[in-house]
Formats: C-alpha cells, sequence, structure tokens
C-alpha cells in the first residue's frame, strides 16, 4: 500500500508517502519524506506486495503526483493496495487541511476567514460520550501540527500569516456541532428530534458570526448532517464528507452548503461590486470526497439534471416548434414542423449538438468567441442562442478535477523588467466616465425595441373534468415537461397567475438599468398595452427580457456619448501576484516562459489559446500577460477586462512597442453584442485619455492580425 498525501517540495524534491513496513513479527504503517529514487520495496523491508518495481522515478509538484517505475502515477491523496477505512479518512483529512492552508493564505490579505466544513458519519467518531476526542478529532489534530510545521519553511516571506497560523493551537481551530438533547448531550440528528435539532441549529446561530472574524479560533467545523443542523455558513470554502455517501443526503444538498458569496470581516458580499471579474478565482469550493471524481461528478450532474426537470434536456425538433424568432428588422418568423426539422438538422451538421441532442464543446466554444454559424437562420441568431440556452447542459454544472489542475505562479522578476514596467506605467491609470446623451432619446429607443421584440412565454393552467392535470408555460405542456398535480375534487380558476405575488416593476428595472424612476416610468407608459400586459402573464421573465433589451438601448447611447478622464489613482501591482489562475495543459492553459506567470490560462480553448501560443513563439514579442480581473476599465455597462499586454522588441518594422489587446472570433460589429461594442469603444476611449503614441490599443482575431497593425 501507498499513500501520497503531501504536495512536493520544488526546491528540496521531496514527498511525504505512507505505506506498510515489516517490524519484528508483524507490519505496520509509517510515514516518511522521501526523494527521488526511493525505493518502496527494500525501505519497506522487502514486503512482496511491493515488489513490482515501487520505485520513485519522479515526484512532479505541479501536478501533485508521484511516478513510479512500474507505470503508476499517484495523485495526492490517492490510495492503492489494501487498505482501511481510517486510512482513508486520514488521507481525506490531510488533504482538506492542506486545501483550507492553501485558500486561507490567499484570502487572508483581503480580509476574508476561512472555513472548512467536515460531514462525519457518527458524532462519537468526532467525540466521545464522556466528551473525550473520537479518532477523527485526534487524526485532525496530529495532522495539522505537522502540515504547519512543514509549510512554515514555505511561507517565509509571509511573516504576517505565519503568526496568525501559530497563534492557535491545533485543539483550538476545530469545534464539532450538533443536536444536543435536553440534557445538553451531543446525539445523532434523526427525523423525530425536531426539538435536538433545533438545539443544535441555534448554536449554529449563535456561534455563526462570531465564526466570521479572526479572532475566533476555530476555522474547520465538524457536523453530523448536511440538511439538519448542517452549517449555511458563507465562507465555507473547503467541505469533507467523511462518510459514506446515502440517499438522504443529496450530493447537490452538501455542495451547496459553500455555494454562497463569502464575506470579508466588515461583511460586505465579495462579488463583482468588489472583485472585479475574480469572483470565481475567489469563491471556489473544494470537495474532498470518499469516491472517485467521476463517480462525485456523475452523480452530482444527475442530482442537478433532476432538480432542473422542468428544463428541456436535449435539442430537438420539439424545442423548436411553434417558437416564435425576430430579426433585426423586427420582422417575426414561426417555425413550422419543417422549419424546426431544418434548424435541429442545421445544428447537427455544424457540429454543434450530438445525435442524442445534446450540445458539444464546439457549439460552447464557437458561442464564446462570437462565430457561431446558423446558415439560413443567421439572421435570427440571438433568438437561437436565446433558446438554446435553456437546454440544461450537464457539462455546465460538473466540478474540475482538483487533481489535474495546475495553478499558475506569478514571476515578480519578469514584471520588474524594464520592458513590462515602461508598459505598466503607461496603462495603469484609473479614469473615470461622463455620459451626456438625452434621456428622451434613450427613452423613445427603448419603447420601440420593447415593443418589437419584448415576448414573454404564457404560464397556463390545463384543465380536464376533476383533475387539474399539467401546469407550466405553454411551451413546456406543448412539449410535454410540465409538472403533474392531481387532485379528487373538481377545480376551477378564476385568477390569473401570479395574481397575489406582488411585484415592484419600477424598483426593479430601476435596480436593473441605473435609469431613474421617472425615467422607468415615462418608458412604461409608452408602450403598448399589449407590451405592458405581459407583465401579467409572467412577471418574473417580464422583469428580465425588458431590463436587458433597455441596457442594450442604453449601451448604444453609450458608444454616442461618453467621455473619459484620468484619474491621480493608479491599479496597485499586486493585482498580479494576489490573482489566482488556474487551468488544464493542453484544456485551457499552456506552459509559459513569457508570460508574467509561468503558466497562461485561457478563457477560449481555441482563439485564444491560439493567440498565447504565438506571442510565445513569435521573436519579436519580449514580454506579455494575459490581464488579471483586477485590472478593469469602468464602463457604463459593467466593468470591461481587457485580455492582453504585450511589450515588443523594437524592430525595423515595428512602429508600436506596447500594446493592450482584446481577442474576438469575429470583428464584423454586426456579430458583436451592443453591450460587447459599448465595453470595447469605451476601452479605446480610456486608453486615447490616458496613454500616449507607444501604446495601442485594439481588437484582433488572431496574431497575423495584431502584426498587420503594429507594423503600419
Amino acid at each position: 500500500m501507498v499513500i501520497f498525501t503531501w504536495r512536493a517540495l520544488n526546491s528540496q524534491r521531496v514527498i511525504r508517502i505512507g505505506f506498510d513496513k515489516r517490524v519484528g513479527n508483524g507490519v505496520k504503517q509509517v510515514t516518511q519524506l522521501v526523494a527521488d529514487r526511493f525505493d518502496i520495496y527494500q525501505n519497506s523491508g522487502e514486503l512482496q506486495e511491493y515488489a513490482d518495481n515501487f520505485r520513485v522515478t519522479e515526484i512532479d509538484g505541479y501536478n501533485r503526483c508521484i511516478h513510479l517505475q512500474n507505470g503508476i502515477t499517484l495523485y495526492e491523496g490517492e490510495v492503492i493496495g489494501a487498505v482501511n477505512e481510517q486510512v482513508i479518512r486520514k488521507a481525506q483529512i490531510r488533504a482538506t487541511i492542506l486545501a483550507h492552508i492553501e485558500k486561507e493564505r490567499k484570502l487572508f490579505r483581503q480580509g476574508v476567514k476561512c472555513l472548512s466544513l467536515f460531514f462525519i458519519d457518527h458524532v462519537d467518531n468526532y467525540r466521545e460520550a464522556d466528551g473525550s476526542k473520537g479518532v477523527y478529532a485526534q487524526i485532525f489534530e496530529e495532522e495539522y501540527e505537522r502540515i504547519v510545521g512543514e509549510l512554515q519553511l514555505r511561507f517565509s516571506d509571509d511573516p504576517e500569516y505565519i503568526k496568525y497560523l501559530k497563534s492557535f493551537s491545533p485543539d483550538q481551530v476545530h469545534d464539532g456541532y450538533f443536536s444536543r438533547d435536553k440534557k445538553n448531550n451531543v446525539v445523532e440528528s434523526k427525523a423525530k428530534e425536531s426539538e435536538n435539532e433545533l438545539r443544535g441549529y441555534q448554536l449554529i446561530m449563535k456561534a455563526k458570526e462570531a465564526l466570521l472574524s479572526f479572532k475566533t479560533p476555530v476555522r474547520f467545523i465538524f457536523s453530523h448532517s448536511a440538511l439538519k443542523e448542517g452549517w449555511d455558513n458563507p465562507n465555507v470554502f473547503q467541505i469533507c464528507t467523511l462518510k459514506d455517501s446515502d440517499n438522504q443526503t443529496k450530493k447537490r444538498q452538501e455542495v451547496g452548503r459553500g455555494m454562497r458569496l463569502c464575506v470579508n470581516q466588515k461583511g460586505e458580499r465579495q462579488d463583482e461590486s468588489v472583485l472585479h471579474g475574480g469572483v470565481f478565482e475567489v469563491n471556489e469550493l473544494t470537495v474532498i470526497a470518499s469516491e472517485s471524481y467521476n463517480s462525485f461528478a456523475s452523480k452530482l450532474q444527475t442530482e442537478i439534471a433532476e432538480a432542473v426537470g422542468d428544463r428541456p434536456q436535449k435539442v430537438n425538433m420539439q424545442l423548436f416548434l411553434d417558437f416564435v424568432m425576430t430579426n433585426a428588422q423586427g420582422e417575426q418568423k414561426k417555425l413550422s414542423e419543417d422549419d424546426a426539422q431544418e434548424l435541429t438538422f442545421t445544428l447537427r451538421m455544424k457540429n454543434y449538438i450530438t445525435k442524442d441532442g445534446q450540445l458539444t464543446p464546439k457549439y460552447h466554444q464557437d458561442k464564446q468567441e462570437g462565430i457561431l454559424d446558423f446558415g439560413d437562420y443567421n439572421e435570427y441568431k440571438q433568438d437561437v442562442i436565446k433558446k438554446l440556452d435553456t437546454v440544461f447542459n450537464p457539462d455546465a454544472v460538473k466540478p474540475e478535477n482538483g487533481r489535474k489542475v495546475r495553478e499558475a505562479k506569478f514571476d515578480s522578476q519578469k514584471f520588474e523588467r524594464k520592458e513590462f514596467q515602461e508598459l505598466w506605467r503607461r496603462i495603469n491609470h484609473q479614469t473615470y466616465y461622463t455620459v451626456d446623451f438625452k434621456t428622451d432619446e434613450l427613452i423613445n429607443k427603448a419603447v420601440i425595441q420593447l415593443d418589437n421584440h419584448l415576448k414573454v412565454s404564457d404560464i397556463q393552467l390545463r384543465m380536464v373534468t376533476g383533475t387539474l392535470d399539467r401546469i407550466g408555460s405553454k411551451q413546456q405542456l406543448e412539449q410535454g415537461t410540465a409538472m403533474s398535480i392531481t387532485d379528487s375534487q373538481t377545480l376551477s380558476v378564476h385568477e390569473e397567475i401570479g395574481q397575489e405575488v406582488r411585484y415592484d416593476l419600477i424598483g426593479k428595472l430601476v435596480e436593473n438599468t441605473g435609469l431613474t424612476r421617472k425615467a422607468v416610468v415615462t418608458i412604461l407608459k409608452k408602450i403598448r398595452p399589449s407590451t405592458f400586459n405581459q407583465f401579467k402573464t409572467n412577471p418574473e421573465e417580464f422583469i428580465i427580457k425588458a431590463s436587458n433589451i433597455i441596457n442594450e438601448c442604453k449601451a448604444i447611447a453609450v458608444i454616442e456619448h461618453v467621455k473619459y478622464h484620468k484619474l491621480d489613482k493608479q491599479f496597485e501591482s499586486d493585482i498580479f501576484s494576489n490573482t489566482t489562475l488556474k487551468g488544464k495543459l493542453g484544456v485551457n492553459a499552456l506552459e509559459s516562459q513569457k508570460s508574467l506567470y509561468d503558466l497562461v490560462v485561457v478563457d477560449s480553448a481555441g482563439i485564444e489559446m491560439n493567440f498565447a501560443k504565438d506571442l510565445e513563439e513569435r521573436n519579436e514579442v519580449a514580454v506579455y500577460t494575459k490581464l488579471p480581473g483586477g485590472f478593469y476599465i469602468n464602463t457604463p455597462v459593467g466593468h470591461y477586462n481587457p485580455d492582453w499586454a504585450i511589450v515588443f522588441k523594437e524592430g525595423p518594422d515595428i512602429k508600436h512597442v506596447y500594446f493592450v489587446a482584446e481577442t474576438k472570433g469575429s470583428l464584423e460589429e454586426s456579430q458583436l453584442r451592443e453591450s460587447e461594442r459599448s465595453k470595447i469603444e469605451c476601452a479605446r476611449r480610456h486608453f486615447a485619455t490616458i496613454g500616449d503614441s507607444a501604446v495601442t490599443y485594439d481588437v484582433v482575431r488572431n496574431y497575423n492580425d495584431l502584426r498587420d497593425i503594429i507594423t503600419k
């Protein structure tokens, strides 16, 4: 048996593994630091289970794995050979502590406290009836103390975090919260013990606010149930399941305990308005499960699909039948059966759907790059995309396999190079904008677009004698995907659906669009009665779609009237060092020699990946970087984060040495959404305001486009 439970230290090329060793008349498990060429067979006392070339040939610190001479690769936390349950739980606890400290160190600077949550099978595994420590508590403290001792050398450049890490003892940093009986004794969570569960819940709520403070030492929480007294805290970043899965506790419900936006010490939600593009990097949940990645991911996808069962599961002719589409001229087309079949066939021929009706990776990639091609239906492209967006995509909710994800490392020496510092000095100024356009003009455009393009689906009841047979939208009823409800009594309906639910229509539109209440009221008064009456039919969809249409009109007005003004404020250089970038080599990342990071992580495996490869290979490129989310331009339609900052070596045919680039699949304005066009135009005006003739900003499809621009 071999257990890899600790990552490699690159400078020392050592790793901690556990294996069985012959001692006296028996065998016991040992753990120790080993280096390359370590022979497990010899060091185990020549146990037969390691006789087949169990020699360490390579320690791969980047991918957190070791390679053995017999061809076996072991990733962090993996186990092979005979093993008991306690060994697996020990590996899980250790992996959770390592993931916690890795995340905690980054969030510590941002004032965000990191919490980890363990779900256990039996309370006495953590705390015995007499109050003494259970086996999980003992393992945790042993592993925590060992890990903190091992990592102090690595964190020597971060004395403030080291001080925080050492300020509490291992027994102070964890605690358990469980159901309790009237005598305050810990008990198992059972359905009939509602009073006990309530006492456990109240205990949690009392400690919830305190737990978010750095002054409270507890950062690791043990709980018995995910659904009863289970923790619901916004700062849970790691979840470890120290129990076998069961039918009562769904994976999506366990995972849901860590799917909330975190808060800092001031209670401020860390969302887009604060993190500016870094929301998904910070609010990332790591699950340490007691099963394989493929099994966990598959079950989670299945459960989510069941939970959103009212959404179409595949693309077929029925999805488009009677679908009403509108082109740019406001002309509408209702798809007949032949039309629906033709469109479905086109999607299949373009390799956008599989034969089973699932959206392909090519569809999602072409959509991201703005190069979708629907043939004869291109004039209705936006409506087709919106319809396809309603189809449930299981891959969209598939978690990443943490063992195969590599984190990029920032190279401060490249950042300090004279070439990049010259570029950084020119582009790191911040700006503010003013927009001087006539509100009446925007109102009139919004009224026209709402009347021509606002279409919401009906919510209907279909009645049969004595039974309410189906409930759902008109489309769901026709597709047969609506919910079935039966009742033995005769039902009659006299009110419109949703009539008893009160919606703040004006308030929501003001919130979503940024317009004044007066402007929103004027728009609603001017649209046709038939358009406004759709609000009664489906209020929530009306608000969402109306907001999107108004914002598109706002984006058009912005292009014509926005002006930028330079601020004294500049971006701090730590937006690079504080950014976490993770990717899979060959999928959405490639190793780099010229970038500020040793790994370039891209959003698109097509255009952006090819662009990065060219930047690596071209001699005229001196240094470049994918700009982090912390580098953004304020625009009236949201924050805009340009793609690339590039420094070229000066040459006889290169006039502009510094370049900021945005990569898009299409340069045709008609292929870009109004909001995208607005952000790009805002970026042009921003850089024109802060820059000089040495810096160029433009949109390119590939490296050849870029070179054509800089050589003109």
